[in-house]
């Protein structure tokens, strides 16, 4: 199982703590974003978990966490580009976060820090020749650090569309992306970079680069090698995807309308106020990101390899009702007695159990 943390928001930048949290306790949980109502409870024990992979901008104060996470297998996808606070507004200056990155190789290795020059957007203020030079300055510093870069023109999202044509940005065909690829490409394997395509669907191949894999089941099969797992593992291409997306079947952990850059091209915010919104549930205490549970409502299930299973809480809903109605009365033995009972060894359902009963 491949954890993902987080295409949906930026965990290292603004929920490290969170998301250790859930190291320390061994699971979390997250909601299906197409069935809001649906939980999933997934473990997070290194023996459950083959890699995880962290999305970022500024990871700067996660770095101390690092030491959580000796016994997992995980690296980062770790965006630098140009753009001013007119694009990226809440994004450090770009010599600090360059300064993240290198820290961050130093600490874990330059094979598990991939660079994302993403997206490329361009304008009549930043034509083609604005993101070779700029594309150039970020090479000088940042190839000594990364083996890999990973770029992609920027989509045209129905949330985004709005502030993209503010700056009239450019909707370019697939003949003009390999014009704008090539360029790219070429100043990155001067400084030996690999230089990978993010789901464009535009035929690179004669320029020398490659399809990206985002979430990387080769690259994960070699860092598991590396620390002493040896079995072969196939990763199934994540369906959930675009079409064109390469990345192995993963497990996000992260929600929408979460994430405080306010990048202007993003695709996983859909307004402000909604964001204000969900970031006031934040707590680092709880098994689930920037959301309250509802026990009568919500559907919680337990994720397993080849599917999921629900939990039935109707014990403790009507624990819940008969409490309300006298006080006197119990009405279902405690936990260690349920499990002893049915003969559980399931130690995930158990901890979730034991999460819902104290929300009674």
């Amino acid at each position: 199982m491949i954890i993902s943390a987080s295409r949906r928001t930026d965990i290292p930048a603004f929920f490290g703590d969170w998301f250790i949290n859930r190291i320390k306790e061994g699971f979390a949980m997250y909601r299906n974003p197409m069935r809001p109502s649906q939980v999933f409870a997934v473990s997070l024990l290194p023996e459950d978990v083959d890699a995880i992979v962290f999305w970022t901008k500024n990871p700067k104060n996660f770095l101390e966490k690092l030491k959580y996470l000796e016994n997992y297998i995980y690296y980062f996808q770790f965006t630098i580009t140009p753009y001013g606070k007119d694009i990226e507004p809440n994004i450090p200056p770009k010599d600090e976060v360059v300064q993240t990155f290198i820290e961050l190789s130093n600490l874990i290795g330059k094979k598990r820090v991939i660079w994302r020059y993403d997206p490329i957007i361009i304008t009549d203020k930043m034509p083609l020749s604005y993101h070779k030079e700029k594309f150039e300055e970020l090479c000088e510093k940042l190839a000594p650090y990364t083996q890999k870069c990973i770029i992609s023109y920027v989509d045209f999202y129905s949330k985004a569309v709005d502030e993209l044509n503010k700056i009239n940005a450019k909707d370019f065909s697939a003949d003009e992306l390999y014009n704008v690829f090539g360029a790219i490409g070429s100043i990155g394997k001067r400084y030996n970079l690999s230089v990978e395509t993010c789901a464009e669907d535009v035929s690179i191949e004669q320029l020398g680069l490659k399809k990206a894999h985002c979430v990387d089941g080769d690259l994960i099969r070699e860092l598991r090698k590396e620390k002493g797992f040896y079995e072969v593992k196939e990763y199934k291409k994540d369906n959930n995807q675009r079409k064109a997306c390469g990345c192995a079947q993963s497990i996000d952990l992260g929600i929408f309308n979460t994430c405080k850059h306010f990048c202007t091209y993003c695709y996983a915010n859909f307004s402000r106020s909604s964001i204000v919104k969900n970031v006031e549930k934040y707590d680092e205490k709880s098994p689930l990101l920037c959301s309250y549970l509802d026990l009568e409502k919500d559907e919680i299930r337990i994720k397993e390899k080849d599917g999921s299973r629900k939990i039935e809480k109707d014990n403790i809903l009507q624990k819940k009702f008969n409490e309300l109605k006298t006080l006197e009365q119990r009405s279902f033995c405690t936990m260690e007695e349920v499990f002893s009972k049915e003969g559980s060894n399931d130690w995930l359902e158990k901890k979730v159990l034991e999460y819902l009963e104290k929300l009674r």
